[in-house]
């Protein structure tokens, strides 16, 4: 299918005080189109920091970052925030739905950035709920739901504008585990069967098994790159 992210000799580099601490050390890696990556490693590996590097969420010190065949790295705050927008879906451990708004409406706010008319946008949510098993949740608000079907709700706010990728910090971390597996599966189904690729940063094991492939960090370094066999 073809590179979607390249990632060529990625350090990050944060200043604390005078304390000079390098997160990512030199980091090489291609994720392929309709890929399902697990990241995996120790607390304070990098991992985080990688997938918020790749989701446009933050900017490398050094190295190159391409994402579809754009140097995302390259791109100011502004022009960073407008391709975040339109090619990134996340879903994060805790829901970050707004408590105030139903299903339905939570899962519209990516598309205010856009043109479509308020019919528009209603139908794409719509689309996006049913695709998640929620159609029939649309008019409830977060309080009214279960966290497993709040986690849905994010998913469905998270795939609403058809990104190129889908990152997920710990998506299944807040969740029992029937529900950690129904929001694996919905992901593995969101890979398999609608293309998605999905990069998900875990420290779970059984979540790992979902993915198509497991990245190891540690210290800021690729250490493994493992294929289930199951896959």
């Amino acid at each position: 299918m073809g590179v979607l992210v390249g990632i060529r000799n990625l350090s990050k580099v944060y200043q604390r005080g005078k304390q000079r601490v390098e997160v990512l050390h030199h980091v090489d890696l291609d994720i392929e189109q309709g890929d399902f990556v697990a990241l995996m490693g120790p607390s304070g590996s990098g991992k985080t920091t990688l997938l918020n590097l790749i989701g446009g969420l933050d900017s490398p010190t050094e190295g190159s970052l391409a994402v579809a065949g754009k140097r995302i790295d390259r791109l100011g705050e502004d022009a960073l925030a407008k391709w975040r927008a339109s090619n990134v879906g996340f879903v994060f451990q805790f829901y970050n739905l707004l408590p105030m708004l139903t299903a339905q409406k939570n899962v519209e706010l990516p598309l205010l950035l856009t043109p479509l008319s308020a019919g528009q946008r209603k139908r794409k949510a719509g689309v996006a709920l049913e695709l998640v098993g929620l159609a029939h949740r649309a008019a409830h608000k977060p309080t009214e739901l279960s966290g497993g079907q709040q986690q849905r709700v994010a998913i469905a706010r998270a795939i609403v504008s058809d990104p190129t990728l889908i990152v997920g910090d710990e998506p299944t971390g807040d969740l029992d585990r029937q529900s950690a597996t129904d929001i694996l599966t919905l992901l593995r189904q969101l890979n398999r069967e609608h293309g998605k690729t999905i990069i998900m940063v875990t420290h779970d094991p059984k979540a790992a098994e979902y993915a198509r492939r497991t990245l190891l960090l540690d210290k800021g370094t690729l250490v493994e790159d493992l294929e289930p066999a199951h896959v």
